[in-house]
């Protein structure tokens, strides 16, 4: 589950975009629970409308609520954690068969089964997120008992549109730590964030491009790591396009960056949308930036976008999964969230993939990521050389010391 308004990457490697600041993003296991109410209204048989609420021990007590509905067809559910944000997670399914209550939360992938009492007051069951299944019981929430549901926060003050921002204060200092990799890039309302991040790592970030759009940087701006902490001069929230140009002006001031344009021709995958359609559902977030990161799946590994644009998962894409850039030839220009489910092969995550779930007999593995995208977002990669816009480095410089 969720606690701030930032995101942080799964396995410990690169996230490279922000979590909306208004949004629930993709968080840890959610563990048993032991419910805290009881139930003494009676309701007609097959009628599962209604609050049904638990304390999820995830560390800390965590007062979680499903809340069920009837829909046109069905049933329908929205899932909260109000213990961590007054946002609520969509249920995308929810099903009725007998006794048995089926819920599918795919924002967090997350599963409920549980069984309804006799009296129609409690579910029994199960809660299922990534590889975990663990028991987890809910009552139903009666007038007297129902926990109240925060009101959602105020959307955040963004920053005006026609600023041109830059960091006040920013402070690089060297990580030691050994991470290979860039741990984590965050927003927390105007505070800017990075750790163990290479020059490398900020560039593909600022500029949008793939490390091979980047040629001539020294040894050391792929090696030497950081953590950076910045304020940015202007008020409010600032939008994915002023964070990229607050750190493209750091880049150049702390790292005396100089650099030119070029057109090379490179091996590239061409992302198009599929004859059948995309599959991408439109995002209800209001917030600023998007939330994109990777979590564990029973069936292997999920990519999770959330308020993205096409720009936003190629970045992600390109810069964690693939060895070369990708040229976005979709047309597509909303925000979207979606999920893409799939095994990783080892020339994926720069020949570092994360674990997989160990394989079992009943349950399927996911297809291969090329598969997966095309299945679950209708979007379709294909390899091919293209000309590509490069950044040629003319000069850098270890960043000055604070």
């Amino acid at each position: 589950m969720h606690s701030s308004g930032t995101t942080t990457h799964a396995f410990g490697r690169t996230l490279l975009l922000l979590a909306a600041l208004t949004a629930a993003a993709p968080a840890a296991t959610l563990v048993a629970q032991t419910a805290t109410t009881t139930a003494t209204e009676t309701h007609p048989r097959g009628d599962i409308a209604g609050d049904w609420q638990g304390t999820l021990q995830a560390g800390k007590s965590l007062r979680a609520i499903i809340r069920i509905t009837r829909a046109d067809k069905g049933w329908a559910a929205r899932f909260y954690s109000i213990d961590q944000t007054p946002q609520p997670f969509t249920v995308s399914s929810v099903t009725f068969d007998g006794t048995t209550v089926k819920c599918a939360i795919e924002s967090v992938g997350a599963t409920y089964t549980g069984t309804l009492s006799a009296d129609g007051n409690t579910l029994a069951g199960t809660w299922g997120q990534g590889p975990a299944t663990l028991p987890l019981t809910l009552i139903r929430a009666t007038r007297e008992t129902a926990w109240e549901i925060p009101a959602p926060a105020a959307p955040p003050r963004l920053m005006a549109a026609d600023a041109d921002p830059s960091f006040d204060v920013a402070t690089i200092k060297p990580n030691d730590s050994g991470a290979t990799t860039m741990q984590s890039l965050t927003v927390n309302g105007r505070n800017f964030a990075t750790r163990a991040s290479s020059l490398l790592d900020l560039m593909t970030f600022a500029y949008g491009v793939q490390a091979r759009q980047i040629a001539g940087l020294p040894d050391w701006a792929t090696r030497d790591r950081y953590d950076i902490a910045a304020v940015p001069d202007a008020e409010g929230a600032p939008s994915q396009q002023q964070l990229r140009s607050m750190i493209r002006k750091l880049i150049a001031t702390r790292f005396q960056m100089k650099m030119h344009n070029e057109k090379r021709e490179l091996s590239a995958y061409v992302l198009t949308v599929v004859k059948t359609g995309q599959k991408l559902t439109p995002t209800e977030i209001k917030g600023p930036l998007p939330g994109l990161g990777f979590r564990p799946a029973t069936n292997g590994i999920t990519m999770v976008v959330r308020n993205g644009t096409v720009s936003d998962f190629r970045d992600l894409t390109q810069n964690m999964l693939v060895d070369r850039p990708i040229v976005d030839q979709t047309g597509l220009t909303g925000r979207y969230d979606f999920n893409v489910t799939f095994t990783p092969d080892d020339s994926q995550f720069n020949g570092h993939p994360p674990p997989a779930p160990a394989k079992s007999d009943t349950v399927e593995p996911a297809p291969a990521f090329f598969d997966a995208l095309q299945q679950q977002a209708g979007l379709r990669l294909d390899a091919q050389k293209t000309q590509v816009d490069v950044l040629a480095i003319d000069h850098a410089e270890k960043p000055s010391q604070n």
